[in-house]
């Protein structure tokens, strides 16, 4: 790959490309583990969110508003700077910056399913209920199946959102594809200033967005084609 690389751009600016591609997987990593985890969370706080039951409804609407009201950036601080600090314990940027990113992701995330949810006509519920039917049924037989398809195109556009929230993590030395970008723009090598990586790892995160984005807007019309059918 060095190789093929250093062919087409020269030593240097091959072996610098490398570089930053090499250390994309680790944005690639960091970005599934917030997604994957981020909506696990997410998926529990959502049915809390339209449980018939007061006290859950509570727990997740203020899990929901706490961590959608702290900036990443913040979480990112307290959970990588403040926690080891605090209480004298060693939280690897590894881990502080999967907890801060699931953190984030699973409010969004939450908000994004139970809008789905929501969307779902109310007849729907009083018509499985008039039928006998029990809330779980109605929640995984009926309703969930009809929100599923609501909440696929805002959530692969949410996906966006996890990989520019990645970007943030450098601020705790976690090694990915912003970390060596700064730290290459860093280097006082001619041929490596900023104007030039910045650039280069802008383009990165196009290609690693643009995609999804297009295929979000893709199924909103596939959505909205189905809807006026």
């Amino acid at each position: 790959m060095t190789d093929f690389l250093q062919s087409i751009f020269g030593d240097f600016y091959g072996k610098m490309i490398f570089i930053l591609l090499d250390a994309t997987q680790y944005t690639i990593y960091l970005s599934l583990v917030a997604f994957i985890g981020g909506g696990l969370i997410g998926l529990v706080m959502t049915v809390l969110k339209i449980l018939p039951n007061k006290g859950a409804r509570i727990v997740a609407t203020s899990y929901i508003w706490l961590f959608q009201s702290i900036p990443l950036l913040m979480l990112l601080f307290l959970i990588g700077l403040g926690v080891p600090s605090f209480f004298l314990i060693e939280v690897s940027p590894w881990m502080a910056a999967g907890i801060s990113l699931t953190l984030f992701t699973s409010a969004y995330m939450a908000e994004v399913w139970r809008g789905a949810l929501e969307s779902v006509p109310t007849g729907q519920w009083e018509g499985s209920k008039a039928l006998g039917m029990t809330f779980r049924q109605t929640l995984t037989d009926i309703i969930a199946p009809q929100a599923l398809r609501i909440a696929i195109a805002p959530t692969v556009g949410f996906m966006v959102q996890v990989i520019k929230g990645t970007s943030m993590a450098y601020i705790i030395d976690f090694t990915d594809l912003m970390r060596w970008g700064k730290k290459i723009a860093n280097s006082q090598v001619p041929g490596a200033e900023p104007f030039i990586v910045f650039p280069i790892v802008a383009l990165i995160y196009f290609a690693l967005c643009f995609p999804l984005s297009q295929w979000a807007k893709s199924l909103e019309r596939k959505q909205a084609l189905g809807k006026s059918r």
